[in-house]
């Protein structure tokens, strides 16, 4: 496969280094790095906007300047890997934040009058890795994944990005092995541009 532009957004809203979002995130920046892939990475600790509020907030000229960097690296990407844990079966909070801002009407969709909205990111492809307490299969089965679809679907493919992958971590708090198991995995995706 040929370099790739590659963005990570690292969604754990805790700054920790500890954290094992941020590890995995590093491992796959530094395989595809390696292998030769342009890499850009959003950390959403980082990142300083208000939260929507009204419809108003959304659609209003005035973005905050850590959203239009993030709407910048986004259309610059041809993949995006968002790197998340599970909190309270969803997204965590900040994240979804993140992308109520950066999913806005004239970015990322284009509304077209009595027709569906015009998807703006399209011919970008997208792994999502989440990591979570329980088992991953209990989660995919039980619980049907819903969180994970649903930013597939109502985010995601909304706006064109496609084909999307899911990669599922359970047990994060298990044994150190598995977690360098992951941290492999993740490092070997990275550099096939996965």
């Amino acid at each position: 496969m040929s370099a790739r532009r590659i963005l990570i957004i690292d969604g754990h809203p805790d700054p920790d280094p500890a954290r094992f979002v941020h590890a995995l995130a590093d491992s796959y920046a530094n395989g595809a790095t390696a292998a030769g892939h342009d890499v850009r990475r959003i950390a959403i600790s980082e990142l300083q906007f208000p939260l929507l509020r009204s419809s108003h907030d959304w659609t209003g000229d005035h973005v905050a300047h850590d959203i239009r960097r993030a709407e910048a690296a986004i259309s610059w990407a041809e993949h995006i890997v968002i790197v998340y844990p599970l909190w309270l079966g969803d997204v965590p909070a900040l994240l979804k934040g993140f992308f109520e801002q950066v999913m806005r009407p004239g970015f990322a969709f284009h509304p077209r009058p009595g027709k569906l909205p015009g998807k703006g990111l399209t011919g970008r492809s997208a792994l999502l890795v989440v990591t979570m307490g329980m088992p991953a299969i209990f989660y995919r089965v039980y619980f049907s994944a819903h969180s994970v679809k649903s930013l597939e679907r109502n985010i995601l493919k909304f706006v064109g990005v496609a084909p999307v992958e899911h990669l599922l971590i359970g047990n994060v708090e298990g044994d150190a092995d598995r977690r360098e198991h992951w941290l492999r995995e993740l490092a070997e995706r990275g550099a096939a541009g996965l």
